[in-house]
This record gives C-alpha cells, sequence and structure tokens, in this order.
C-alpha cells in the first residue's frame, strides 16, 4: 500500500499519475480507453482533453481562464481519471447487455472534463464579475449551458440531451431523486460521475489545507458561506475556514456518505476491480478524515502545512480570490456574532 508521505501533492492517489498535466491524464484514460473498448475510436476525446487545457488557461476563444483556486485544472483532471477508472471496473463487472459502451462512456468523461466549466467567466457574457467563484451556487447549470454549446462543436449534438442532465449529478442544484433518465445506463453515468467527483477531491493529499485555504473563500464569494438574509442581516454557516473544516465530519456523515453509498448506488466499489480488490480511494479519504479527527481534537492546526501549488489559468487568481473574499468579509460587521475578529480583514 502507498506511504501516504510518498505521494506528491499534484499525483492521483496511485502516485503514478500527475493530475495536474492535462496530457499525462490524458494518455492514463486513453489507455483505459482503449482497453475496455478495443477498435473505438479517442480522436473525440483527444479534443476534448485539448480544448479542455485551453478553457482553463485561457486560451479558449472567448473565455479568461480559471481563477477559482479550489475548483482548479487539477481537480477537472482527477474526476476524469477517477471516472475513467470507475467506467472501466463497472464495464469489466457488467454482463454485456448491462455495459455502458464506448458511445456512453465517451460522453460520460467528456462530461466530467467540463463538469465545472461553469465556474470559467466568459469575456464579454461575464463583464459584472470579478471571479468565477461568483457562480458557485448555480455553476454546474452554467456547466450544462456549456456542454450544450460545445457538444455540437464535438460532433456530439446526440449527447447533449444526456450529458445536460447528468452534470447535474455533481451538484447541488437538482434533486438527485427527481432527475429523470429514459435509459437506466444513462442514470449510471450520472452515478458514476458524482461519485468521481467526490472521491477524487475527498481523496487528495491536500484536500484538508485546500479546503481551509482555497474552499473557504470560494464559498464565501459565492455566497455559500455567509448568506446576506436581509440589508444588515447575515446567515453564517462557516466562520472560516477552520469552521468549515470542523463541519465537515458531520457533513460527510449526513451528506456526502448518503450520496455516495444510496444516491449513487455505492459506484466508489468497481475502482477495486482495477486494483485487486482494495480501493486506493476510499484509503486516502480515511486517511483525510482520521487526521481531521485528531487535528480536531488536539486543536493541533499546525499539523496542516501542506502548501499546493495552484493550477489555474489568471496569473493574479489567489490575489484576486482572496480580494474578492475579504471585501465581501469586510462588508459584515466587525461586531457580528458568529464571526471570529481575528479572521476579519483590518
Amino acid at each position: 500500500m502507498l506511504n501516504s508521505q510518498d505521494r506528491r501533492n499534484d499525483y492521483d492517489v496511485t502516485n503514478t499519475v500527475q493530475v495536474s498535466n492535462p496530457v499525462a491524464v490524458r494518455n492514463a484514460v486513453h489507455a483505459l480507453f482503449t482497453e475496455t473498448f478495443p477498435g473505438a475510436s479517442f480522436d473525440k476525446l483527444w479534443l476534448a482533453f485539448y480544448d479542455f487545457a485551453r478553457l482553463f488557461a485561457g486560451q479558449y476563444p472567448g473565455y479568461l481562464g480559471c481563477d477559482t483556486t479550489y475548483h482548479d485544472m487539477q481537480h477537472t483532471l482527477d474526476v476524469s481519471l477517477t471516472l475513467a477508472r470507475l467506467v472501466t471496473g463497472y464495464e469489466r463487472s457488467m454482463a454485456p447487455a448491462e455495459r455502458l459502451g464506448a458511445a456512453r462512456a465517451q460522453m460520460t468523461i467528456i462530461t466530467a472534463l467540463y463538469h465545472d466549466s461553469g465556474y470559467i467567466r466568459h469575456k464579454q457574457r461575464d463583464q459584472d464579475f470579478t471571479n468565477g467563484a461568483e457562480f458557485t451556487l448555480y455553476h454546474v447549470s452554467r456547466s450544462a449551458d456549456f456542454l450544450r454549446r460545445y457538444l455540437p462543436e464535438l460532433g456530439l449534438a446526440k449527447d447533449v440531451g444526456v450529458s445536460s442532465v447528468i452534470v447535474h449529478f455533481t451538484g447541488y442544484e437538482l434533486d438527485l431523486d427527481k432527475i429523470e433518465l429514459d435509459d437506466p445506463r444513462d442514470a449510471i453515468c450520472g452515478h458514476l460521475l458524482g461519485t468521481a467527483d467526490l472521491i477524487a477531491q475527498m481523496a487528495d493529499r491536500c484536500y484538508l489545507e485546500k479546503c481551509r485555504d482555497r474552499l473557504y473563500k470560494e464559498f464565501v464569494v459565492g455566497g455559500v458561506a455567509i448568506e446576506r438574509a436581509a440589508p444588515g442581516e447575515y446567515m453564517v454557516r462557516y466562520e472560516s475556514g477552520i469552521d468549515l473544516l470542523r463541519k465537515t465530519p458531520m457533513f460527510y456523515q449526513s451528506a456526502t456518505k448518503d450520496r455516495l453509498q444510496k444516491k449513487f448506488n455505492r459506484a466508489y466499489r468497481y475502482a477495486e476491480v482495477l486494483f485487486e480488490g482494495q480501493n486506493p480511494y476510499v484509503s486516502a479519504i480515511r486517511r483525510n478524515l482520521t487526521h481531521l479527527v485528531k487535528v480536531l481534537k488536539t486543536d493541533s492546526w499546525g499539523l496542516l502545512r501542506r502548501e499546493p501549488p495552484y493550477f489555474v489559468g489568471v496569473d493574479d487568481a489567489a490575489e484576486s480570490m482572496d480580494t474578492a473574499a475579504y471585501k465581501l468579509l469586510a462588508a459584515i460587521p466587525k461586531e457580528h456574532p458568529s464571526l471570529d475578529p481575528d479572521l476579519m480583514p483590518t
């Protein structure tokens, strides 16, 4: 079993694929895809990876590039690799009539690549916004809109209907129980996609530091951490990055675990097919949560000292995120009872 201390910050759970590198992930996905679907063309997936890299790097026509520091290029690539592994495990486990097939698998992998495209600002349409995190509460719907425009450009207009629906399995904008799909295999694609999104980020070697230092700021900018209920009135869900981590174990037990085990029908187990019955994602998540509990019990926040690099497409993304978050926090009365005054901007 891999020693967690040996794993590099921007590598997958096996420490073999650099999930900050689109080419490395594309090659890993290509190997899985061609082995699982012999003879199937990889051309459209190659183009999807190419365009993904351009979109997040700010080189895709009309778009500014990724400036969300938690939902960055590494996150999406990690999710896409994880999904390809789950698809492979599923295909190897099922009878022929139940398998997804190459076309459906291709559609799902492309959906994974663009599941967070809704965070990317458009140069014209989004001029009134300063950071992609402002779209947090409805970024999945924006991702669905992007897929509706993008898939026909790939010659995959037939996939728009399903792709723009299953992308919602990665978010909270729609009630998952009310999502209806004509073919049960499309629902399975949604389960695999939603599972990949959750387990990839929670298995990230720097998951805890990223939640504290990056996700919290995205939540502030996106109106999740602190909601303005009425003029002068604020509802505080997370007082700080540390408070977000304090509430993570409960959120995992009450919401995330329910999704993984019930809503998504334990789809994470398909990874075990590729790893001789072991599940490196589950193991990594368990290590992260165990470490978090240790930190919480001892109040030893100095144990969270990893400093992962940023993989964004806007040079000043980190500074922009800090500025946007601090500006919003500064607007809240410093005497607000739920906020730690030491964390407020001066």
